[in-house]
């Protein structure tokens, strides 16, 4: 048989058809700062950039996160299939917008506006940008107010009360819109927003009380309604009233469903805006948030834009432009799935995990529990003071993660910044099977760390920071 010279090109294409790990793009380091010169075949990038990743464990294992590492074949297939709608361009899409405007009514409904309420509402990028919509709008609504009222505005830096068991959004809102944050702290006996205190924080400067459903910290609920019935008080005897934000970023998609008695939302007259994250336990994955407003005058018009794009006039207010409409079509997709009795089942199933690990955990008689997964699916403990430990929690962190799981230990906030407590957030994906393996793995993580001859850590007796994530 009888060969001919290969050219550069016949070459080049004949490298395609050798194995992955048999190719000699794979037995070269990837360029990291620098782009490569020449193109690679599609499938060896693809192999190349997952082997990158392979180090990043299990995004299943990570129960740090509230974000959600699960969704079912079809949602991912019609959210793959729709990435490059551009959510922003509704009159080029306004199927997808419709879609949008459905997912808003339905939160409505589940936050339950009442129909003589004018509400209106929007997705974001995360609840991140909800809270600085729902910021904003309590700002720029008391300004006009405090102007109706004669009010010297810049005599004082307006301000925003909240617990200091706040998400770090909340901070970078008030650090860009230049907003004084005032921080009503936790302590040992108020675990979430202090009643007794809060009014104390109030003025006729603060823009809004934003009361927290779902404390990153620990999963506890502000107790909204007595924060409802305080400054309905309130504002019988001031002229500048003070309305409330809620973010609901972790409890907005659970409490409607297992606690729908609970009365945290539009049925109380001051809650005037509310914010969540379709990412937490709205079950679509990152990163798609929503806020909605009870009645279009709690959000002044001036944060509303009406926008000449690609033939057609857009009102927005987001802060964000363009963007994917696939987390959207996500969030869609799950509504129309789940239905109200397949979030019901599916939460409660996720409940049940949580309240499960929580009593394991208490049965071991060496952490004292902040809280058992009862309200939202969350466990947090802490070390007892009197068990004597060489270890301490970081040192649990670590040990527990050589099995994959990530679980970490940080300080509570100010105020109780001594204190180092251990999380666990359950979501949809961890089932009881796996919720009793991890327990199995947490258990012998103990035993371990108590016959350990060295410790990394060491017992605690300062804050040494945060192990693992704290969102």
């Amino acid at each position: 048989m009888l060969y001919s010279k290969k050219t550069k090109e016949e070459k080049l294409k004949s490298t395609y058809a050798i194995p992955i790990l048999g190719s000699q793009a794979s037995d070269e380091p990837i360029p990291q700062y620098t782009l490569n010169e020449a193109p690679l075949d599609p499938e060896i990038a693809y192999r190349l950039i997952k082997d990158d990743l392979i180090d990043e464990g299990n995004a299943r294992q990570n129960l740090a996160t509230f974000c959600q590492t699960y969704m079912e074949p079809e949602a991912v297939k019609i959210m793959a299939e729709t990435l490059e709608k551009n959510a922003i361009d509704k009159s080029e899409y306004p199927q997808t917008a419709d879609l949008e405007n459905r997912c808003v009514n339905i939160i409505a409904e589940l936050w339950n506006a009442s129909e003589a309420d004018d509400f209106i509402g929007t997705s974001t990028v995360g609840s991140s940008e909800a809270c600085m919509l729902g910021g904003m709008a309590l700002k720029f609504a008391w300004r006009n107010r405090a102007q109706e009222k004669g009010l010297k505005l810049h005599a004082r830096k307006p301000n925003l009360v909240i617990s200091s068991g706040f998400q770090v959004c909340w901070e970078k809102f008030c650090v860009y819109w230049d907003i004084e944050m005032r921080l009503v702290p936790l302590d040992e006996n108020h675990m979430s927003l202090n009643l007794d205190t809060v009014l104390d924080y109030v003025d006729e400067y603060t823009i809004g009380v934003v009361a927290i459903m779902g404390i990153t910290y620990t999963g506890k609920y502000d107790d909204v309604e007595g924060l409802d019935q305080l400054l309905e008080a309130y504002n019988q005897t001031h002229d500048l009233p003070v309305y409330i934000h809620v973010d609901a970023a972790s409890g907005g998609m659970f409490a409607p469903f297992i606690e729908p008695d609970l009365k945290w939302d539009f049925r109380l007259k001051n809650v005037v805006s509310i914010n969540t994250s379709g990412h937490k336990y709205g079950l679509v994955y990152p990163g798609v948030g929503w806020v909605v407003w009870k009645d279009k005058k709690y959000l002044p018009s001036e944060l509303i834009f009406n926008v000449s794009y690609l033939g057609g006039s857009l009102p927005t207010m987001a802060i964000n432009f363009s963007r994917s409409a696939s987390q959207i079509i996500g969030q869609y997709y799950n509504f129309l799935r789940y239905g109200r009795i397949g979030y019901t089942c599916i939460h409660q199933k996720t409940r049940d995990v949580a309240v499960f690990i929580g009593a394991e955990i208490e049965k071991t008689e060496l952490f004292e529990i902040y809280n058992d997964g009862n309200n939202i699916p969350i466990v947090c403990w802490k070390l007892k003071v009197d068990v004597n430990k060489q270890w301490s929690l970081y040192d649990l962190a670590d040990r527990i993660r050589m099995n994959g799981w990530q679980v970490p230990a940080y300080p509570l906030p100010a105020n109780l910044s001594q204190v180092i407590i251990q999380r666990v957030v359950v979501r949809q994906d961890l089932t009881m099977q796996m919720a009793i393996q991890f327990i199995k793995d947490f258990k012998q993580a103990i035993k371990e760390l108590d016959s350990a001859h060295i410790l990394i850590h060491g017992k605690a007796t300062e804050n040494q920071g945060a192990s693992g994530f704290t969102h």
